[in-house]
């Protein structure tokens, strides 16, 4: 007995648009100077994007960053840096020892993770499950939740989330 099944052709982003959005978003062609370094790889099964957001990776312009919010995906797609740029990494000076900062957060610790911008604040408590100097980064269990938390050590008893700044 013959079962007839029928194949469905799966639509994927066409590569070659993307290509071209990279050389208009730079204003340089490929291969050029400014430009993208190599066309995107063909083979890429990307899910079709109705709009896709173009952006600079770094201040550098050393890639560009090329996404889709739905369904979501992103690539990188390197740029030929011109002769005259500065380097991504300028090292002026050799690296001091730095001083390592005795931690304001102990394992154990009951905390404050906070995070806001103006007009804006949520807090949470929780307890500490690690160690963190100002600045460190430690995990904190919050009740509500399976899966403890990031956060970043502000001092004593106080924390933020990584990317707020309180």
């Amino acid at each position: 007995m013959i079962i007839p099944f029928l194949l469905i052709a799966a639509s994927f982003q066409d590569t070659a648009a993307l290509d071209r959005s990279v050389a208009a978003f730079t204003g340089r062609p490929m291969g050029a100077e400014g430009g993208a370094r190599t066309p995107v790889d063909a083979r890429l099964r990307l899910a079709t994007c109705s709009t896709v957001s173009l952006s600079w990776r770094t201040e550098q312009h050393d890639a560009v960053v090329v996404s889709c919010a739905g369904p979501a995906w992103r690539i990188f797609v390197p740029v030929i840096r011109p002769a005259n740029a500065p380097a991504a990494i300028a090292i002026a000076t050799p690296f001091a020892p730095v001083a390592k900062m005795a931690p304001v957060i102990k394992r154990g610790d009951p905390i404050v993770i906070e995070a806001g911008t103006e007009g804006f604040s949520i807090s949470r408590e929780g307890v500490a499950m690690g160690d963190a100097a100002p600045g460190g980064r430690f995990m904190v269990k919050v009740d509500a939740t399976r899966t403890p938390v990031q956060a970043i050590a502000v001092e004593a008893g106080r924390a933020t989330l990584p990317g707020w700044s309180n």
